[in-house]
């Protein structure tokens, strides 16, 4: 792991903060958010995906184009973002292209947020996300460990087998299901067989589903709820939208690619419990990755008809949910304005460096 002091060190040379971003996943949003708060911007783009940052020619003060998304490791690239003072805001494709080693041990730039937290996404680590819910007594979906014990309808949780950033979720309500389902998906080449080993098998709870959002540092010592989208997603929408007779008559698989958001907002007697999860989860967080949760976290979750809160995911950085920046009216209710989860990190890195904390929010 890269010490806190060698961060530091490279800090205490900076001038004026440039917000840094990975050009996919939450780079448009997080830059917006930086740019609301006259932060100087810079996107790291793989050849090929540059042209959105093009294209929306506010965002970007600065484009950097590498082959591949993994040279944003190259001591070249390196150098360039420390020598321009840049703090790079991490998301899901930052640790996807770059790994979790990568971020950890190797890229030494100043990120914001803890970079030890973010391995905790994935289920197959002993201290995952299930166990600091359960560190947190914050209810999630029951597992099964052996796909024989299925006797309900459940979602198998596993990744895919070409693109890292999907995960090929499917749901099945038996063992034989599960066999035939796994065994085709892995002769159609959407799954490995070893990939299945580290699946999860979680109970497919029924309620409403929502996606709760928060924020987190050292400094405030508060958690800010954000606000709630859910996710769009093919080709299950709009396939339920059709007639039943119709589903049943269509031989196709669904797969659970997320593709966009839509946004939400929760009835106001049941913000206690939204706003209880999120404080319980930060508790948790803290004793077992001190210091722990520094910025965004969402914790997806399911509200039953018993109006119990299940949550069946969790995201430890940038969620990726640009819809908040236009319609959170929570953010409004604290702050007098509505904003994404963008500017709420542009902000804190403000707040941090007038107060001289930077060393608070980073790693």
């Amino acid at each position: 792991m890269i010490k806190k002091s060698e961060i530091i060190d490279i800090v205490s040379k900076y001038s004026e903060p440039t917000i840094g971003v990975l050009g996919s996943h939450s780079a448009l949003e997080v830059m917006d958010g930086a740019k609301d708060e006259n932060f100087k911007t810079v996107v790291v783009c793989q050849r090929g995906r540059e042209i959105p940052y093009k294209r929306f020619s506010r965002l970007a003060d600065d484009i950097i184009i590498v082959k591949k998304f993994q040279d944003m490791l190259s001591p070249k690239i390196q150098a360039r973002l420390r020598d321009t003072s840049t703090i790079v805001v991490p998301h899901r494709a930052l640790t996807a292209y770059l790994g979790y080693d990568g971020v950890e041990n190797k890229f030494k730039v100043p990120l914001f947020g803890n970079r030890a937290l973010f391995q905790a996404e994935e289920r197959a680590n002993k201290k995952n996300q299930y166990y600091l819910l359960q560190k947190a007594k914050i209810r999630f979906p029951r597992l099964f460990k052996n796909p024989k014990d299925i006797d309900r309808p459940v979602i198998v949780k596993v990744q895919e087998k070409k693109r890292k950033l999907e995960r090929a979720f499917f749901n099945v309500s038996s063992y034989a299901e599960y066999k035939d389902k796994t065994e085709t998906k892995i002769r159609q080449g959407l799954i490995s067989r070893d990939a299945l080993k580290t699946a999860s098998i979680e109970e497919f709870v029924i309620g409403t589903y929502f996606n709760f959002n928060y924020f987190h540092t050292p400094i405030s010592k508060e958690v800010d709820f954000l606000g709630i989208e859910r996710r769009l997603q093919t080709n299950l929408h709009d396939f339920v939208s059709l007639p039943a007779k119709q589903q049943l008559e269509t031989n196709i698989e669904l797969q659970n690619i997320e593709v966009g958001h839509t946004p939400a907002s929760i009835r106001e007697s049941l913000l206690e419990k939204v706003i209880d999860i999120g404080d319980k989860f930060v508790n948790a967080v803290k004793k077992e990755y001190a210091p722990g949760i520094i910025g965004p976290f969402s914790l997806q979750s399911v509200i039953t008809r018993d109006l119990d809160i299940v949550v069946y995911d969790v995201s430890l950085r940038v969620p990726g949910n640009p819809i908040l920046a236009t319609t959170s009216p929570y953010t409004k209710y604290k702050y007098g304005e509505t904003f994404g989860v963008g500017r709420r990190i542009a902000m804190e890195i403000k707040v941090a460096q007038q107060e001289g904390k930077l060393d608070q929010v980073l790693t």
